[in-house]
């Protein structure tokens, strides 16, 4: 998303919003300021916030855009007028271009917000960002006794990783995703530390290498173990295994985190009864 809010920066900043084509009814998630109080006002920057895009409009409004697990954003130059599978919203800009934002899958969680000034929205829940100096000290004090893997992906406790990169974060650090926080010796929780920043800026190097908005594939082929189960570990060789829940999973290496063994999982499971 950091590399998404540099790109489309560098379309939008100094135009204006200057309409909207709402093309899914949960798509809009604020009611009040309506969307027409960001319409007129200059884009003077596009950032992020977590897994948020931030557009700050020149009198202290805010757009937010977020894309989900499944969503997309597509630049069009001009606009188009077409509504593909999916689709959320055409935010239309004055520089005679527009941004699609759409969808793919079932779970429709993509949208966007209208902030009037001072009013941070969803972003007042928001941990600490991975790579902030408060994540690291909770990761070296804490004693939260949850799952790694769920700290990581709670964005109440720290803001912008998702389930590929808690994969490929505990995989670098050579962590068990069921170890929990409280476990994990002095020398476990350094390692972690430096796992987050260092995948986390492997990530955005290479998403920096993308033009445009968001149409292709988000993360998948820059994943180090995330999705890729059934692969041989690239550290050890042995094949990568998973655990599957309703819809997400997680990957491991069990010879490189989990001392060999194999963690439970409801597919396999049922094979093994």
């Amino acid at each position: 998303m950091q590399a998404l809010s540099e790109r489309v920066g560098e379309v939008v900043v100094g135009a204006a919003f200057v309409g909207y084509d709402p093309l899914s009814f949960p798509g809009l998630k604020t009611a009040v300021p309506p969307p027409e109080a960001a319409l007129g006002p200059v884009i003077t920057a596009v950032g992020r916030r977590g897994k948020y895009l931030v557009f700050e409009l020149a009198d202290g409004h805010r757009v937010l855009v977020h894309l989900s697990q499944g969503g997309r954003l597509d630049i069009e130059v001009p606009p188009k007028r077409t509504k593909p599978k999916g689709a959320v919203v055409r935010l239309r800009v004055s520089n005679d271009t527009a941004l699609l934002v759409r969808e793919f899958g079932t779970e429709r969680k993509a949208g966007w917000w209208v902030l009037a000034p001072g009013d941070d929205g969803p972003l007042a829940r928001l941990g600490p960002e991975a790579t902030s100096e408060e994540f690291a000290e909770l990761v070296r004090t804490s004693t939260d006794g949850r799952r790694i893997h769920t700290i990581l992906r709670d964005q109440q406790t720290v803001a912008g990783v998702g389930r590929g990169y808690a994969d490929d974060v505990l995989h670098r650090a050579q962590l068990s995703p069921y170890a929990s926080l409280k476990s994990l010796s002095t020398s476990q929780r350094e390692a972690l530390v430096e796992a987050v920043v260092a995948v986390l800026a492997d990530g955005l190097a290479r998403e920096r290498l993308r033009s445009g908005g968001l149409s292709e594939n988000r993360l998948g082929e820059h994943f180090t173990v995330h999705g890729k189960h059934g692969l041989p570990c690239p550290r050890c060789g042995d094949d990568l295994q998973r655990v599957s829940y309703e819809s997400p999973e997680v990957v491991y290496c069990p010879r490189c985190k989990t001392g060999g063994k194999v963690l439970a999982d409801r597919r396999l499971s049922r094979l093994l009864k």
